[in-house]
């Protein structure tokens, strides 16, 4: 989470040491993020597309539930909604509409990590929460690597998926920075001992030789992580539903809502607007992360787009490729400045890319240019230009060797040289740096919600309803750690939309902390990101 934020912090300071600029970053804020733009920079994971990549089911004209997104989070909640309610033998149907391809927002455009930030983040969780709080957060980031394995092997994908069980690396060149790393290990392993064994400290000659980087190194810490690949593991579930539930699922690509219509004395509906028509329903999930203050407009200055780069390259061939033993796997992280950090993963097949994404600090302007920035379609020149050199500084020039070959020459759809692909994606920043999960109050949503007259009674049981009051819920604002936040997120929404929190158990795990309400909604201020900063 620190990559990120790091930079919306040195913005927010200098923004704020001139009243002008800080007047100009509100008003970027408070702006509308807009419809994804057509036409974004090619995600190299999003290539080849998915058979399901512009699949458009009719537009029913009602379903008992809309979620809007087709990333990670809606995808979650789909399939939670459509498990729960077939086994509770419940026929609803469920409408999933996206303004692009499927998954070609944030989750097709990150860096395939599944690497919780676990005593990076622990002990700034436990001072502003508490040691129970930050205890339980921690434990759903780590719950998401068994998690997507799990749903993975379910759903038949965890080949197609590249889930794996990698080594995370954490790299450091400043003595400062690495001290005070390793103070952060010595709190975290006290307070959450089941962990423990999963972190490790290695000074520097021991980092350098086990890991096989540059003489310039400090030191490491290593812990427990995973990876996967994003895009193919999200339309790999959606295709999986979509022939499960031909009758009850709909996925409705390029079909972006535009509009919302509260229920009305005629209409006891929300009201949808597409391109391709209206539907109605009496529950709407927000799943559309950086963008989600398009349809909710009190969510401009809470949840903040911020565009982030990324890229694909060739490894030099000195570097070890990772084989099927799983300690050959690993994820790095780069901690270069004590603002912003790189990070990489490799990836287990094809011409084994490096995935490195970050390169944020490069440039004194990125912060401003990357901030409320929803224009995917480009990338930022500086700090890519950053990404696309740094890698054999980082592993040291001998250990790089000489730079890797295309398998195939003339593909076309690929760069030939080092880098392959440089793409952008949008995150969303949660000024409070804690998602927002759960039932939008009015005062958040600005739209009345329908009766409960309008949900959808039990088949089996008279007067019983399938699911909570009608209303609108949102999963977002995951602070560039969508991984570790997002799938369980959705579960724990569906759950809540369903009024199975019980059954979900949802009180043992999912931490309230998380949950939208008016008081909280009211006390989250941009500014704010600087006194709750761990310094």
């Amino acid at each position: 989470m620190g990559n990120t934020l790091s930079l919306v912090r040195l913005a927010l300071t200098e923004f704020l040491d001139n009243l002008h600029t800080f007047q100009t970053l509100q008003a970027r804020i408070q702006r509308s993020p807009g419809l994804p733009l057509p036409n974004p920079s090619r995600s190299f994971w999003c290539y080849p597309p998915s058979p399901i990549a512009t699949h458009v089911s009719q537009l029913p004209t009602h379903a008992d539930f809309i979620v809007v997104g087709s990333g990670i989070t809606g995808t979650s909640v789909v399939r939670r909604l459509l498990y729960s309610a077939s086994a509770e033998g419940h026929n609803v149907r469920v409408v999933m509409l996206e303004a692009r391809d499927v998954c070609s927002g944030a989750t097709g455009r990150n860096g395939g990590h599944i690497s919780p930030p676990l005593h990076h983040d622990y002990t700034s969780l436990k001072r502003d929460h508490g040691q129970a709080v930050a205890q339980k957060i921690i434990k759903l980031r780590l719950a998401h690597l068994e998690e997507l394995r799990s749903v993975a092997e379910q759903e038949g994908i965890l080949t197609e998926s590249q889930w794996r069980e990698v080594e995370s690396v954490d790299v450091f060149y400043n003595s400062d920075m690495f001290e005070k790393a390793k103070r952060k290990v010595q709190t975290y392993k006290a307070d959450l001992a089941f962990d423990a064994e999963h972190h490790e400290v290695y000074e520097a000659k021991e980092a350098i030789e086990k890991y096989r980087l540059a003489s310039d190194t400090l030191g490491c810490i290593s812990s427990s992580a995973g990876a996967i690949h994003p895009y193919q593991f999200v339309t790999g579930i959606l295709a999986k539903l979509l022939a499960r539930y031909p009758d009850r699922f709909s996925l409705c690509t390029n079909t972006p809502c535009t509009s919302i219509s509260p229920p009305t004395s005629s209409n006891p509906y929300y009201t949808l607007s597409t391109p391709r028509g209206t539907i109605t329903t009496p529950h709407i999930v927000h799943a559309t992360n950086g963008w989600a203050s398009t349809l909710l407009e009190k969510l401009r200055g809470k949840i903040i787009p911020f565009r982030g780069n990324m890229s694909a390259q060739r490894p030099g061939q000195s570097l070890p490729i990772p084989g099927s033993n799983p300690t050959s796997h690993r994820s790095f992280v780069f901690y270069t400045r004590p603002i912003g950090y790189d990070y990489l993963t490799q990836l287990p097949t094809g011409e084994h890319e490096l995935m490195l994404g970050g390169g944020f600090a490069q440039d004194g302007d990125e912060g401003y240019e990357a901030m409320a920035n929803t224009d995917d379609t480009t990338y930022s020149t500086r700090t890519t230009t950053h990404l696309s050199g740094v890698l054999p500084r980082y592993f040291g020039e001998d250990n790089w060797g000489r730079e890797g070959v295309p398998l195939e020459r003339g593909e076309g759809m690929w760069a030939e040289g080092r880098v392959k692909a440089l793409w952008s994606g949008i995150l969303g920043i949660s000024v409070d740096l804690i998602p927002w999960v759960g039932r939008l109050p009015r005062v958040v949503s600005g739209r009345s919600e329908p009766p409960l007259s309008s949900v959808v009674k039990s088949e089996k049981e008279e007067g019983v309803h399938v699911s909570a009051a009608p209303g609108e819920w949102i999963a977002a604002g995951y602070s560039g750690e969508g991984m570790v936040h997002a799938w369980l997120s959705g579960k724990a929404l569906a759950d809540m939309v369903l009024g199975r929190e019980a059954e979900g158990r949802l009180g043992e795990w999912f931490p309230d902390i998380m949950r939208v309400t008016e008081k909280r909604w009211k006390k989250a201020k941009v500014e704010n990101l600087l006194d709750t900063w761990d310094d």
